[in-house]
């Protein structure tokens, strides 16, 4: 080389870096020139009296810098073009800026634009009444984790499913269960396993209905379900609830053909009301003559506290006009993202091209786990401890209304499920109230969306499967002394 490299014992540096800044320095100085070849590692460091480790490493992080390059078999070279070249190359012409071009949309995402977000996400509070969780921490883990290690030491999981109706044990465990718990006649044939009640409404708009197409649904309903059914296109025909669920005379007089009803008879969403025996023959009788089908959404069914769950609609009938719905989200956990529908038998072959188009099959590990999880006893035994659990928040919910507020607290529908609907009278805006709920630590979720008509306002939904009594207690208590209802 032509120059030397002072080391300096007394330098904090390393010896490595010293290395390193000296022939960097040197070849941005023009001392080392582009494509001179440098001394091999092992007679540099013979030079400067260093192990070759300190001089390889030194080469190294100028190789990685872009200082120097190899050229096998010859030796290490200056670079040609340095990086700090690059640095100081003068700027691109400037490049004007261009509006971003409107990507051009299908006719379902230009419906998926218009279709209301929904309410903004509910602030953190302590104290949350929302809908939709179970009591996770009452989970039996340790079992679940059990079963699922004896699956993960087999591979049959890690391949592709055979069949895109679901893993064949579940089925056959699902088939089992409802024919016990729900009277629901089918085979397991009929089962498809879905990623949820979502997953499963989706599937049957996009298979069953073309935009334009009436969808009955009760009024109030559940949002998103309303959305799902948006998104293809339908128009939507409200029915009215009363005590007694979906006004199915008022159903029968609509005017025009109506092609899909949506319904969760058992535990009506949001209102809690259950649809009676009578009307539950009347709407299956209207579903024959009409030739509609009728969706049967029955998310959670098996919390009812007077008693035993009440057959399902699928199960009154011959099967040939309803579409029932399950989910274990509620019953276990969201995550589990396992659901399932008992399709007529007319319907199991296309729906089982689209579930095979959609996403090829649910996830095996999870469904093999949860059959043993039914088959096992352990899915009707948690059931059973988790319906004494609900059934003392749900006492606790309702005395406390009534401590607090007495006649003017109107709880809705049925003792059963996870949620009541609780009716007030107060002349404060659902807004103000929840905003003002919210500063003591309280979570409120109002049922205005659920309508798809006009809300009377003043209506909230209160879940309680996640609080302790106690804090159910008290949350109720906060409320109270915000003197607004």
């Amino acid at each position: 080389m032509d120059f030397a490299i002072a080391l300096d014992s007394h330098s904090p540096d390393p010896v490595y870096q010293q290395i390193y800044a000296a022939l960097r320095a040197g070849i941005l100085k023009g001392r080392l020139a582009p494509r001179q070849r440098l001394p091999s590692t092992r007679a540099l460091a013979q030079s400067l009296g260093v192990s070759r480790a300190t001089v390889t490493q030194s080469y190294d992080q100028l190789l990685s810098e872009g200082y120097l390059q190899t050229v096998t078999g010859s030796g290490t070279y200056v670079c040609d073009q340095l990086p700090d070249d690059l640095l100081q190359s003068p700027p691109l012409t400037a490049i004007p800026v261009r509006p971003i071009p409107t990507v051009p949309l299908s006719a379902y995402g230009r419906r998926l634009e218009q279709i209301d977000p929904g309410p903004s996400p509910e602030p953190a509070v302590a104290l949350s009444f929302r809908y939709g969780r179970p009591a996770l921490d009452r989970f039996p883990l340790e079992l679940w984790r059990q079963l699922l290690s004896r699956h993960c030491r087999r591979t049959e999981w890690l391949d592709y499913a055979a069949d895109p109706m679901g893993h064949r044990p579940l089925r056959e465990a699902i088939a089992a269960y409802l024919a016990q718990a729900r009277a629901v006649h089918c085979h397991p044939d009929q089962i498809l396993i879905t990623n949820g009640t979502q997953q499963a409404l989706s599937l049957a708009t996009r298979l069953l209905l073309l935009p334009g197409d009436t969808v009955a649904l009760e009024e109030p309903s559940y949002l998103s379900a309303r959305r799902v059914l948006a998104s293809q296109g339908a128009t939507l025909h409200p029915i009215a609830v009363d005590g007694a669920g979906m006004d199915v005379a008022a159903l029968a007089a609509a005017s025009g053909p109506i092609r899909l009803v949506y319904v969760t008879p058992s535990h009506q969403f949001p209102t809690g009301a259950v649809l009676s025996l009578p009307r539950r023959l009347a709407l299956l009788a209207w579903a024959e003559q009409s030739g509609s089908l009728i969706f049967e959404d029955d998310y959670d069914s098996e919390y009812r506290y007077g008693g035993r769950p009440i057959p399902a609609l699928q199960g009154l009938g011959d099967g040939q006009s309803v579409l029932y719905v399950g989910t274990f989200s509620k019953v276990l956990f969201p995550s589990l993202r396992v659901g399932y529908m008992v399709l007529p038998p007319a319907l199991v072959a296309v729906f089982s091209r689209a579930k095979w188009l959609a996403d090829r099959q649910g996830p095996t590990l999870e469904q093999a786990v949860l059959a043993d999880f039914i088959t096992q006893g352990h899915l009707e035994r948690h059931i059973r401890r988790m319906r004494g659990i609900y059934d003392r928040r749900r006492q606790a919910l309702v005395v406390a209304l009534a401590e607090h507020w007495g006649d003017r607290a109107t709880v809705l529908g049925e003792n059963a499920g996870l949620h009541v609907m609780v009716r007030f009278a107060t002349n404060i805006p659902d807004d103000v109230l929840i905003a003002k709920a919210a500063e003591v630590g309280v979570g409120l979720i109002a049922a205005s969306p659920q309508y798809l008509g006009p809300s009377p306002g003043h209506e909230f939904i209160f879940s309680y499967s996640e609080l302790e009594e106690d804090a159910i207690a008290l949350g109720l208590e906060r409320l109270a002394g915000l003197n607004l209802i």
